[in-house]
């Protein structure tokens, strides 16, 4: 029995070397094969919705059904061999593979669901481990930091700009308004008309047929321009200013500072650093 048990524990074992690690020529080629089933299942799923054809219709859905059904084994698998199987179920990947399957299944119910599993392609951000990019993806996190630290002054701007859209859509609504031939006759229309034209989208389905109208209308355009710079300025700033603080961990045995953010021990006393939580500059 206790060899039976030591048996099951070492092929586990194997399993998750397969599975979770990429070190092995069997982790590499699970991983590449993972990811070649990924791309098909989603150009299946996205070239599918424009099929016509009924046998093709037919051989849509059993590969759509086959590339699930091998998730769904992946999966499983997953939790099987999985060293800490509720750590992975609610971890991110974890998530992203669960919304891989989910939708084929919700789709008995749902129909119009089934094609969430477009979402699949999620899962190729596995891509970085495979390619050892993780290292790569400090520049990213400094990004979301940034982002994260600026939501207070983006809230703020997005705030003025709903009261700003408010106040230009009624402005031309009474410009425009009663016109013969104007689209701007009630105020839904003319915020949603100010959203666009401060966008700088320009759908064209409504526009001025005043003079007055149509130079408020170059203002408006004009200060989108101007609008639309003000939170890529936030976010670079913060962003430029988390990468100053990023490369200047000082490490607590010699004071020094100048670390990279992923060091782990001082370059120039090689002591550990005890965590990501060191004083900085």
């Amino acid at each position: 029995m206790r060899k039976h048990s030591e048996k099951a524990e070492r092929r586990k074992e194997r399993l998750y070397n397969i599975i979770f690690e990429s070190d092995t020529p069997e982790g590499k080629a699970f991983d590449v094969i993972l990811m070649v089933c990924i791309a098909l299942s989603v150009l299946i799923a996205i070239f599918g919705s424009a099929i016509t054809a009924e046998w093709a219709k037919r051989t849509v859905f059993f590969l759509e059904y086959f590339f699930t059904a091998f998730f769904t084994v992946e999966y499983i698998l997953r939790i099987y061999c999985s060293r800490n199987p509720k750590n992975y179920i609610f971890s991110l990947f974890g998530i992203i593979d669960l919304l891989a399957i989910l939708p084929m299944y919700l789709g008995f119910i749902f129909p119009k669901i089934q094609y969430a599993i477009v979402f699949r392609v999620l899962r190729l951000v596995r891509v970085f481990r495979i390619l050892k990019l993780f290292n790569f993806l400090t520049e990213g996190n400094i990004l979301i930091r940034a982002i994260v630290s600026s939501w207070r002054k983006i809230a703020v701007f997005f705030s003025f700009v709903v009261i700003l859209v408010i106040c230009l859509g009624t402005l031309m609504f009474m410009v425009e308004g009663g016109q013969p031939g104007s689209q701007f006759d009630n105020l839904p229309n003319s915020i949603y008309w100010a959203v666009v034209t401060l966008s700088t989208v320009g759908y064209g389905d409504i526009a001025p047929v005043t003079p007055l109208g149509r130079f408020l209308s170059t203002i408006i355009m004009l200060l989108g321009y101007t609008i639309l710079a003000v939170p890529s300025g936030i976010i670079s700033a913060e962003f430029i200013r988390g990468q100053n603080v990023s490369i200047n961990k000082r490490c607590s045995n010699c004071g020094r500072a100048g670390h990279e953010p992923e060091a782990r021990f001082c370059k120039y006393c090689g002591a550990a650093f005890e965590d990501d939580a060191h004083l900085m500059d």
